[in-house]
Parts: C-alpha cells; sequence; structure tokens
C-alpha cells in the first residue's frame, strides 16, 4: 500500500536544494523517515546550549527565525524551502542560536543518521550543507568552517572537461600579402615590417606556390645561409599547404601539427590549383580558441583597426565564461579580465592618437573610473573616464584643451564602438569638465571635497576608484597626493562620505523579501547594482579612506586590508570581501546568461537555491552599514 504522507512530503522537498539533487530512491527513502512538526507561533524550536536533535529541519509552512538571545537581535529568517538547525550534522556541537517559530508553522524533521551517508555520497549536497551552516558565520568559506563538514577535508574542485571546438570554423585572415618569387628577401622583409605581419605568400600566375615566415627570416637569412640580396624562392617554404574556407578549428591544429608548419593557406577549392583567397596563422587559432590571455593580449596589441579590436573581445567573453564554468576563483578571473580590458582602452587610445594630426602637445593620462578603475568590470558597461594633461601656460590652455577633447572624442567613440555603452551621466574625458590639466583638476577636487554637498560627494568618490589607463603615471599619483592631503585638512569630508556610503537601498525588505523596482521600464525587477553591490563599494572607499590607504582600489582587497588593519572586525570585513566576490560572481553570470550587463534580475527567473545565495550575502550589508553609522557618528553630526 503505497504511502501517501511520504509521497507529499517527497513531492515537496524535491524542490528545494539540497534534496533536488538526491537520486528519486534516496529521495523517497528519506521522505518515508521524515517526521512533521507544528510549531505555533512564538514556540521555541531548539534554544542556545540545548543538546542535539536527531534531526535538521525544512520549513514546509510557516516562517522561523534564528535569534541570539543574548543581543537580543535575529541572525536569520527561514521561510517556505529554508534548510536550518544543521549544526548536529555539520559540527557535531549543542545549537548556539534560538531557534522560534516566527509564525505558526509546519516543519519537516530530516533524520540526521538517514541523511548523512546520502550527502557524504553527493559533493552538490555536502558543498550547499557547508554554505548553508557557514552562512551564519557571515563567510561561507571562513577558516573556521573549512574541513568541518563530516569530519572530512576539504577537496580540491577538479577541473571540468573542456570541449573540443570539433565544429566551429576557423577565423582566417582575408587580406593577402604576396609578392612574386622574383621578389628579394629585404623588400619582403620590409613589407613584413611595414603591414606588422609574421608572413607573405609567394604567388606566381594568380597561384600560391610558397610562403615566408618569421621562422625562415631567422634561420635561412640571419643564420647567414642566404644574403638578403637573393630572391624569395631560395627561402621560401613550398608547396604550400591548401585548405577549403571551411575549416573547423581542429582541423588546422591537426593539420598544422602534422605537417610542423605555424600557416595554412585557403583556396577557392581546397587545393593549390584555384587562386589564394586568405590565411591562417597558428596564432589566429590561438586566439579563436580564446582560451590564452597571453595570446589575446598580443593579438590586441596588433591590431590597427577599432573593429578588430571589437571581434577580439569576443574571445575575452569566451575566456569569461570558461572560467566562470571551471569555477575559477573570481579574483583571479577579475584581474585576467581586467588586464585585457586594459590592454584594449590602451589600443583604443594608441590607434585614436594615431589619427591625430599631429602628437600631444604634453604628456597627458586617461583615466579609467568606476568599476574598471576598481578591477570589477567583468561584463560591457557604461564607460567612466577622464583626462588629465601637464599644466600649461594661460594662454595655451584653451589651445591644449581643445586638442585633447578631440583625442577624447575619438577615444570614447572608440571605446563605444568595441562595446562601451556612452555614459548616461556624461561622465567621459568627451566632455570638457572631465577633460581637465591637473592644477584645474586640483582645483575642482578641492572644491568638492571642502564643500561636500550630496553631488559633491558623488563626484569626488568617483575619484577615489581611478587607475592609470593610459599615459603619464606621475599626473595620477600628482592627483592622489593631492585627494589625500585635501582630506586631511578637511575631515568633516569622511561623515559626508560615509553618509552618502548609508544612502544605498537596502536588498530585502519585510520578512527578506527582496525589495523590486516600484515603476519604470525594470519595475518588479531586483537592481543588484544599487541594492547589494554598491553598498559593500561604498563602504569599503569610506572606511579604507579614513586609514590613509593609497594604491588599493578593488572594493574586496580594500575589505582584505581593513581586516589586517582591524583585527577585531576580521571577520566582518572578510564576509564582506566574500560577498562582494560572491555578488559580482552572480551578477556576471546573470549577465552573460542574459547578454546584458547582469544589473537587473528577473526574480521568477531564478531558482530557490540561487534566491537563497543571495540572501546570504544581504547579512554583511546591514552590518557593515551599522558599522560606518558608529564609525563616523553619521546620525549625530548629520542629523
Amino acid at each position: 500500500m503505497k504511502n501517501l504522507i511520504s509521497e507529499r512530503v517527497a513531492d515537496f522537498i524535491k524542490n528545494f536544494p539540497p534534496f533536488n539533487v538526491l537520486d528519486t530512491k534516496s529521495l523517497y527513502l528519506l521522505a518515508e523517515q521524515v517526521v512533521i512538526v507544528y510549531k505555533e507561533k512564538n514556540s521555541i524550536i531548539f534554544a542556545v546550549d540545548e543538546n542535539q536533535h536527531s534531526h535538521f529541519y525544512l520549513v514546509h509552512k510557516g516562517a522561523v527565525t534564528l535569534n541570539n538571545p543574548t543581543t537580543n537581535t535575529i541572525i536569520d529568517y527561514c521561510d517556505e524551502g529554508d534548510v536550518f538547525g544543521l549544526r548536529p550534522l555539520i559540527a557535531n556541537e549543542n545549537y548556539k542560536l534560538e531557534a522560534r517559530a516566527h509564525e505558526e508553522s509546519i516543519l519537516y524533521g530530516i533524520p540526521i543518521d538517514v541523511f548523512r551517508p546520502m550527502a557524504k555520497q553527493n559533493e552538490e549536497v555536502s558543498v550547499f550543507l557547508m554554505e548553508s551552516f557557514a552562512s551564519n558565520t557571515r563567510n561561507p568559506y571562513s577558516k573556521n568552517q573549512k574541513g568541518q563538514l563530516y569530519g572530512i577535508e576539504d577537496k580540491k574542485e577538479t577541473k571540468k572537461e573542456i570541449k573540443i571546438p570539433d565544429l566551429q570554423l576557423a577565423s582566417y585572415s582575408k587580406k593577402l600579402i604576396s609578392c612574386s618569387p622574383r621578389t628579394t628577401i629585404q623588400k619582403a622583409a620590409e613589407l613584413m615590417t611595414q603591414k606588422h605581419i609574421g608572413s607573405v605568400l609567394v604567388v606566381s600566375k594568380g597561384l600560391a606556390i610558397g610562403i615566408i615566415t618569421d621562422k625562415d627570416l631567422r634561420n635561412k637569412v640571419i643564420s647567414g645561409k642566404q644574403p638578403i640580396t637573393a630572391t624569395v624562392k631560395s627561402i621560401m617554404s613550398s608547396p604550400v599547404i591548401t585548405y577549403p574556407r571551411k575549416l573547423t578549428i581542429t582541423q588546422a591544429q591537426m593539420a598544422m601539427m602534422k605537417s610542423s608548419i605555424s600557416h595554412l593557406v585557403i583556396t577557392e577549392d581546397g587545393t593549390t590549383n584555384t587562386k589564394p583567397i586568405g590565411i591562417l596563422s597558428k596564432h589566429d587559432v590561438m586566439v579563436s580558441l580564446g582560451d590564452n590571455p597571453a595570446v589575446l593580449v598580443k593579438a590586441i596589441k596588433r591590431t590597427q583597426k577599432i573593429k578588430q579590436i571589437k571581434q577580439l573581445r569576443k574571445s575575452v567573453i569566451v575566456l569569461l565564461n570558461g572560467y566562470l564554468e571551471q569555477n575559477i576563483p573570481l579574483g583571479l578571473i577579475a584581474k585576467i579580465i581586467s588586464e585585457l580590458n586594459d590592454t584594449c582602452n590602451k589600443q583604443v587610445v594608441e590607434i585614436s592618437l594615431a589619427k591625430m594630426k599631429s602628437p600631444p602637445p604634453v604628456k597627458f593620462a586617461w583615466l579609467a573610473l568606476g568599476s574598471q578603475g576598481r578591477s570589477e568590470q567583468l561584463l560591457h558597461t557604461d564607460q567612466d573616464n577622464a583626462l588629465v594633461f601637464e599644466d600649461v601656460p594661460d594662454e595655451d590652455l584653451p589651445k591644449t584643451t581643445t586638442y585633447f577633447l578631440n583625442l577624447s572624442k575619438k577615444i570614447t567613440k572608440g571605446l563605444n564602438t568595441i562595446g562601451y555603452e556612452y555614459c548616461p551621466a556624461d561622465m567621459m574625458a568627451s566632455n570638457p569638465k572631465w577633460c581637465l590639466s591637473i592644477q584645474e583638476w586640483k582645483n575642482k577636487l578641492s572644491y568638492w571635497i571642502g564643500n561636500p554637498g550630496p553631488n559633491e560627494v558623488l563626484m569626488s568618490s568617483i575619484f577615489f576608484d581611478y587607475s592609470l589607463a593610459f599615459g603619464e603615471r606621475s599626473l595620477l599619483d600628482n592627483m592622489s597626493e593631492h585627494i589625500f592631503r585635501t582630506v586631511e585638512k578637511y575631515p568633516i569630508f569622511l561623515v559626508h562620505l560615509a553618509n552618502g556610503a548609508l544612502q544605498s537601498p537596502s536588498p530585502t525588505g519585510f520578512f527578506r523579501q527582496f525589495v523590486v523596482e516600484q515603476d519604470g521600464q525594470h519595475k518588479d525587477f531586483f537592481d543588484l547594482k544599487s541594492r547589494a553591490l554598491r553598498p559593500l563599494i561604498d563602504a569599503a572607499r569610506v572606511l579604507i579612506l579614513s586609514h590613509s590607504v593609497k594604491g588599493i582600489s578593488n572594493t574586496w582587497e580594500r575589505y582584505e586590508k581593513l581586516a589586517e588593519l582591524e583585527p577585531n572586525n576580521n571577520e566582518l570585513y572578510l564576509a564582506c570581501s566574500y560577498a562582494t566576490k560572491a555578488l559580482l560572481k552572480f551578477r556576471t553570470r546573470q549577465g552573460l546568461l542574459h547578454h546584458d550587463s547582469g544589473r537587473f534580475i528577473e526574480l521568477e527567473q531564478l531558482t530557490k537555491q540561487e534566491k537563497m545565495k543571495l540572501k546570504r550575502t544581504f547579512k554583511v550589508i546591514k552590518e557593515i552599514q551599522e558599522l560606518i553609522t558608529l564609525r563616523f557618528k553619521v546620525t549625530n553630526i548629520l542629523g
């Protein structure tokens, strides 16, 4: 006879983590052993230091609070589908918190003895439980929690197998640079230098008969075997290896390895009997794979047109996707992607400079602001940039400013071409307000810091998160020194900056419900940037500035430094560091999934597990804002 109660239990728990990853047999075995517990409003489920229960709990209906009676504070809310009371399972200890029914509730008691062997055999279950348990210590990956799960040691996550791109077509160069077999080696070498290429095709009667590469020049000319006055026929590799245009990356790799060559010639029919239409190098193959940052950097630096950078940025996104799939630590991902983004920006500046009719009249620096300045820009977002140039005599200032404004317009247009939207607030160097001499910037920054209204605080805060994207570092250092000296002169500015850090709206409202946008284009969406990331970013900025720490603009690195400087707040700061990385990783995944910036989240599209992970990171936002309120006495001074 069927057990209808256990079937209903199984139908419910299979929708929630960690039970949603159990196989059907384990799920029903567990459901048969579940104890159904009814609790009236305000009744205690377990108390602090109470002996361990034989079950941990899943909320079926109602709501439960986890409390610290000593401080009379609510640590967490648990609603439908949430698990709690994991300490006996994870740490084999008595309870450290009180669990109380916030309203009339029905709970499922999950038997620990039955569940523990299932969890040990399933890594996804283990990771989820570890995160759920550790979330009450603020940092799911804190040192105190590592290795505690069932007494087993941490296991390094194995890398996922990388799929071979069997069906991906190779991208080849269609701009052929060729010469005749009678061309001298010297002329061919000059042509390669002029065109910034590593090979020249040797063509006779419209057909490819050979190829010379950098390797040929090294091995056959520089070695002294042939003079530079000899013809290319004497050193070319012949016959060429040809393929048709529909060539996959894997085919290209195998062909190059088989013949020990680094270039393939693409012809109309794939043979030497028809004219060449393109050339494919080993470098092109590596770029197409998009799994080698060093190769991408080299490729970006080789570009001579903005549109070529746009194509290469697609490989950067492929690389980002791959890193996320392999669960590479976000700190490392951010460093690599930021370096690639910086390289793209520098090359846009280089190409824009080449388009100017004359070189810069004085030294200058192109500054990346906002998320790029903090090395936190993984996806394409709005541009935020500024330009500073050396001081010039007053009579030369208008002309010099005009030059750099024209340059800035070319650069911002180029950045827009490769995928960076124009800043809606026009905080870009193409705006005369953001393209100034060093003295003009100092005057402006002094005014902002000395007269800290809401708008001035916002403007000046941007300049604590900038980095050098291109140009003269001494100009950047000069500005930084001025900023810190001015802040020391006007200490009240820190209070206003702290007040600004408290203006970001709470991510959750009553009973942990996500606070969503009430109107506009993103009505009913959750603003991950404004409600979750910005409070953490703003808090890190004012705290690190209060310690006069220079040279650290990245948010999680700021928190890690703060943890060193303030050991008594070590746990909170490390939790903020973790939360920032977790939120940025979540935003990046959402952005890649929906082909946007990942800022606005459609909550209905999230799984229960994703919502739970998000809510865990929200805990520290309230705590860090409380710390700032006390530290800078914001309420008392600003009223």
